[in-house]
């Protein structure tokens, strides 16, 4: 390997310090920044040889003085972040991970179904407040909660997140359809369904699909008033699949009965979010986009993106993107 290259890590807290980069190491020398500074990015990609990056805009004012500049590793399976006419014009390689996730994101789902969905965040406080403790039969169930069993579950968007979403969502006993955003993805396990057929039936809705033109806003008002007042939304795809404001008077006039986000339409959460002032977490919860980052999932995005470097390096590129 050649030991003069250099490796800018530009968003190093993205990754987490209880993951090692010990990885890159033996690329060449290793430069980590902490987190996306502006006003500063692109002297920092001025640096490197290879890139790796997350969130930063991969464009010509970012990359417009990294004369060395060869390869852009993206920790992340999204590009929406990279002017790909500008970076094929310039005959720099772009990879990003794929699958390293799956796992971590499928748990997050059924983790955010069964927070609302059982309204743990009642009988939590019930508990810690000390009522249980002075109440008078064993058990406590004054807001009703139900079995999945039975239930029809509704994915949107059935890639390798979602096929594993309805896989485990049948064995709690659901029947599963789906809708394909990009009728690229069919299969003969779920029966396909339009949009509209999938939002009136279907007691869960997940929504498991990349942010393109076509899901943008996918999910507004019309789409809220199709489904059932007894429903359950989650979004582990990306925020702007989902109307905020029309979630937020969904939710407030009871048109759905919760949903589980872990995606926003800006990250961090913008303060005038209209989803911020709904506390009642029976009816939402909302954590900051951490469905893909368990230790393990990191783990793996790093080692995928190492292998990616070695692959380029080697002169066989792997996962590339264009």
């Amino acid at each position: 390997m050649n030991n003069r290259l250099k490796i800018v890590v530009m968003e190093r807290d993205t990754l987490g310090d209880d993951v090692s980069l010990e990885a890159f190491e033996e690329f060449g020398e290793v430069v980590c920044y902490h987190k996306s500074e502006p006003a500063e990015n692109a002297l920092r990609a001025a640096e490197g040889d290879i890139l790796i990056v997350n969130k930063i805009p991969m464009n010509e004012e970012t990359l417009g003085k990294a004369s060395h500049l060869k390869l852009i590793c993206l920790t992340a399976t999204g590009t929406n972040n990279v002017d790909f006419a500008y970076t094929n014009a310039r005959g720099i390689t772009v990879c990003n991970v794929k699958g390293y996730s799956t796992d971590s994101v499928v748990q997050h789902t059924f983790a955010l179904l069964f927070y609302v969905y059982e309204k743990l965040a009642y009988y939590d406080c019930f508990v810690k407040s000390g009522e249980y403790a002075k109440n008078d039969i064993f058990s406590h169930y004054t807001i009703p909660f139900r079995e999945l069993a039975g239930k029809t579950w509704g994915i949107i968007g059935l890639g390798a997140i979602g096929s594993k979403v309805g896989e485990i969502a049948e064995a709690f006993g659901c029947r599963v359809i789906y809708f394909s955003t990009s009728g690229a993805h069919h299969t003969d396990r779920f029966p396909e369904r339009s949009l509209p057929e999938l939002l009136s039936e279907s007691d869960i809705v997940s929504i498991h699909c990349p942010l393109t033109p076509a899901t943008m806003k996918l999910m507004g008002e019309e789409q809220f008033r199709q489904m059932k007042k007894e429903a359950i939304l989650l979004n582990l795809g990306r925020g702007p699949i989902v109307d905020e404001e029309a979630l937020a008077r969904a939710l407030t006039e009871g048109e759905i009965a919760g949903a589980g986000l872990d995606v926003l339409v800006k990250e961090p959460m913008d303060p005038a979010s209209p989803l911020l002032p709904i506390k009642d977490s029976t009816k939402l919860v909302i954590t900051p986009h951490i469905a893909w980052a368990t230790v393990e999932a990191r783990t793996r995005c790093v080692e995928e993106t190492a292998a990616n470097v070695c692959a380029f390096l080697a002169g066989s590129p792997r996962n590339v993107v264009r």
